[in-house]
């Protein structure tokens, strides 16, 4: 009887016993609690480096905290899954891909804990989404192992833009922005403040691989050129570290884009704060422009007026009560804060004794009256995702159980029934949730699994240093991704602290801009940044800063002294203002005065011998033919007309044919009256008055028909010349037909040279008063004149053509006045002795013999 109950006590005693239970090396979570539907959580609550030494990661701990008061929310409401507790299960990845996908299989399995020899404990997980996951690499790495599962993932900060990918990664949602938009608001920054040469920095993840790989893309379309771009990752060795820093150093940028996290970047900075690299305007990420870590005292010198994207945060009332009265508990899968209790408090929790004398923690310790990035809410971007993430789920459940209970006939939609929801069927409703933000916006993801919205996308934040000399993350500005160019950007401008603590926009070109008036000439082998600024050549501007190409001026333009504007040219004549002109009008003017002054002595004594003697008639019409040349050239002088320039050429044409034919007239006159003096000659009958006026008529009428097919033909016009200067326009007189030309001009020389050969001949006959000699002189100056007149006139331009054809005019005018008449005249006026007809016989006779 004794053994039967001993028996019966040890079969009952088996059967008491439970058939599962735990796995030795099962990973429990770090917070969790039951629920009629279970939500998963993976976050980095601790960060390993290369020496396997950790550090906590107060911001993961915030946005972990932030989605269990979401679901104590949620479950304490009646508006949003009504009669249904949420639960969860929250693990810490260590931010490490192979254990943030043993986690993630460790929340899709369900097998959690081990089984019986003869008892099998496995069962399906009732995890429906799993939330957090900062980082792009696990993120990328869990959510294609669970693609098979349908098993949705919403990230709250992984911002990889490869994300949006839905052929490869269908099940992935986030609440943080793509990269894509950080980094095309990075390049805007930059390009914003003129920083045209920069350096870069990215982890060597997926984060900062792909996000640097969009900037660096964008950067080279909008002219912005990077001098190195270096990746960092935590666990590479030291000496990678220093090299990275003598880049740094070497380099001329001022302006370093770090695309980093800030677990990575912190090694860096050790780095550049031992060597005390100073100086550098840094441009963050939303990884660590507003993040804590390394944000110590010891870096401000380095990052000093850093600015930098960071997300927008929201006030999430509550939060900050929840936060602060959260306990470390003993109890296994919810030990996530001990730690950081422990840290905090220089304290332990443990109840074994310990060798380094820690002291034990009490139960008096309190969080409101420590200061720690744990309750600082000022930047919540991230950990706002993280609760938004949460809700998105409970709607997309709330919708899901509620098509259960309204019993609809809609199709295309899976309905649970008795709370047995399957992934596939969370996953579709998430894709069609649709909620409003405490924020009052309204939350949606778009086809890619991104948050939808029309609103502020990033806050604008910058390091400076508050009145008790803390470092302060202060927002200076706001960008708005969905608003046109000129829109998106909004800045206080006069609360921005740049690097070196100063309010002066800190400079970082390669080769300093190119003013107006120059263009840029790229150095060969260097990027396009780094030019020369070359002057533009004459007739050329350039009117904007940084110019690649000088412009041509149109051909009536000139470019300005400063070479950055097109002015009309000066338009250039001989006016009658200028010094030349007024000379050589008081010179033909003078001209004609004398040869009017000439012809009263002549008419006034024309009855004396030395007139009469002199042919008086063509002596008077030669006087009148003077005055018409010396006035003829007043027509070259003033702003050419269309008559104008007709009337000068053929004037001066006309009238000067009109004085050789009256010289060739007078040295004619003179050889036949030598020849008459012969005996038995009779040859002035042949070349009376009469024949002497119809020579001369005839001779003139010659060039009259020559100047009048001219003008029928191809008349001279007013012209612009353009090609002799670049920086005047020559109006003048343009011939028109050189032919008829060069015609008038072959004319007056044919009579001129034939008027000069009979006067040579006739240079040493007895005449009265040497005529034929003085007439011989005039027509050698007269063709002295013309003949250096030709090469002259072909190689001066502009006014200086004209003044050279005035000249030739008068010179040749004065020297046909001076040698036929001036001697004459000196006779008449101051010698009359001489003018008697006894000493004019007297003076033939002697020449005679």
């Amino acid at each position: 009887m004794l053994l039967a109950f001993v028996v019966l006590i040890a079969f009952s005693s088996k059967a008491q016993e439970p058939f599962c239970k735990k796995w030795k090396k099962t990973e429990l979570p770090a917070f969790s609690k039951d629920g009629d539907l279970i939500i998963g959580g993976i976050f980095s609550f601790k960060t390993t480096n290369f020496n396997m030494f950790y550090r906590l990661n107060f911001r993961e701990l915030q946005c972990a905290q932030s989605m269990i008061f979401a679901i104590e929310q949620i479950n304490n409401q009646t508006d949003i899954l009504p009669g249904v507790t949420l639960g969860y299960k929250i693990y810490d990845s260590c931010r490490d891909v192979r254990l943030a996908l043993k986690m993630a299989m460790a929340l899709v399995s369900g097998l959690e804990e081990g089984q019986s020899d003869n008892k099998p404990c496995a069962k399906p997980s009732n995890v429906l989404a799993i939330i957090g996951q900062p980082n792009s690499s696990p993120v990328i790495g869990f959510t294609t192992a669970l693609g098979p599962f349908n098993i949705p993932a919403i990230s709250h900060g992984a911002s990889c833009a490869c994300l949006s990918n839905k052929n490869l990664y269908p099940t992935f949602f986030r609440t943080i922005p793509s990269d894509y938009y950080q980094s095309k608001a990075l390049v805007q920054l930059v390009k914003h403040f003129g920083w045209t040469w920069v350096g870069a920095l990215r982890s060597d993840t997926d984060y900062g691989n792909y996000g640097m790989a969009t900037f660096l893309q964008m950067a080279q379309q909008e002219g912005i050129c990077i001098e190195y771009s270096e990746a960092v990752y935590r666990t590479y060795p030291r000496q990678k570290f220093l090299k990275i820093v003598d880049i740094i150093k070497r380099s001329t940028s001022k302006v370093i884009v770090a695309f980093v996290s800030f677990s990575d970047l912190e090694y860096l900075l050790n780095e550049l704060f031992s060597q005390n690299v100073t100086g550098y305007q840094w441009i963050g990420t939303e990884s660590w422009i507003s993040a804590r870590n390394p944000s110590y005292m010891k870096y401000y010198k380095l990052l000093n007026g850093a600015i930098g994207t960071s997300l927008r945060g929201s006030l999430i009332s509550g939060l900050k009560d929840f936060l602060v009265n959260v306990r470390p508990s003993d109890i296994p899968g919810n030990t996530g804060m001990n730690e950081f209790w422990e840290f905090l408090f220089n304290c332990t929790l443990s109840k074994q004794d310990n060798v380094v004398m820690i002291p034990k923690c009490k139960e008096s310790e309190d969080l409101k009256e420590v200061n720690t990035p744990y309750t600082d809410l000022s930047n919540n971007g991230f950990c706002s995702n993280a609760y938004k993430a949460t809700y998105a789920v409970a709607y997309a459940l709330h919708n899901l159980l509620g098509c259960q209970r309204l019993k609809t006939t809609l199709t295309n939609k899976p309905c649970s029934e008795n709370m047995m929801i399957e992934p596939q069927q969370a996953l579709y409703y998430l894709k069609n949730v649709s909620f409003t933000t405490n924020d009052g916006d309204n939350f949606y993801f778009d086809e890619n699994g991104d948050p939808a919205s029309k609103g502020k996308t990033y806050d604008l934040i910058n390091w400076q240093l508050n009145k008790e000399g803390m470092i302060e993350f202060v927002t200076v500005g706001a960008h708005y991704a969905f608003l046109s160019y000129r829109q998106q950007f909004i800045f206080d401008y006069d609360s921005i602290v740049w690097a070196g603590t100063t309010k002066q926009v800190p400079k970082s070109v390669c080769s300093e801009s190119c003013q107006p008036g120059t263009r840029k000439a790229v150095r060969k082998g260097q990027p396009a940044c780094c030019f020369d600024c070359i002057p533009c050549a004459e007739g050329e501007i350039s009117n904007s800063t940084d110019s690649t190409d000088c412009l041509k001026c149109p051909l009536e333009y000139k470019a300005n002294k400063q070479k950055d504007q097109c002015i009309l040219k000066n338009i250039e004549f001989l006016s009658f203002e200028e010094n030349m002109g007024i000379l050589l009008v008081t010179l033909a003017l003078l001209g004609a005065f004398l040869t009017i002054a000439i012809a009263f002595v002549f008419y006034f004594r024309r009855d004396t011998p030395i007139v009469r003697a002199n042919n008086s008639e063509l002596s008077f019409l030669l006087l009148f033919s003077l005055t018409l040349c010396f006035l003829c050239s007043l027509t070259f002088i003033g702003r050419p007309t269309e008559w104008s320039c007709m009337l000068r050429h053929t004037a001066f044409g006309i009238t000067f044919v009109l004085c050789i034919s009256c010289v060739l007239g007078k040295t004619i006159v003179v050889l036949m009256a030598f020849r008459a003096t012969l005996p038995g000659n009779n040859v002035m009958k042949w070349f009376g008055a009469t024949q002497q006026r119809l020579s001369v008529c005839t001779l003139t009428f010659i060039q009259v028909v020559i100047c009048l097919f001219w003008l029928l033909i191809s008349p001279p016009f007013p012209n612009r010349n353009l090609k002799h200067y670049s920086e005047i326009i020559i109006l003048e007189c343009d011939l028109g037909s050189t032919t008829a030309f060069y015609a008038v001009l072959g004319y007056i020389g044919l009579l001129a040279a034939l008027c000069f050969v009979l006067a040579f001949l006739a240079r040493k006959l007895p005449d009265n008063f040497n005529e034929a000699k003085f007439i011989t002189f005039s027509i050698l100056i007269f063709c002295a004149v013309w003949i250096t007149f030709i090469p002259a006139y072909i190689s001066s331009p502009g006014k200086y053509t004209v003044a050279v054809e005035i000249f030739a005019i008068l010179a040749s005018s004065f020297g046909l006045l001076f040698c036929i008449f001036i001697p004459k005249c000196f006779v008449i006026l101051f010698k009359p002795e001489q003018n008697t007809k006894k000493h004019l016989m007297g003076k033939m006779a002697s020449k005679s013999l």
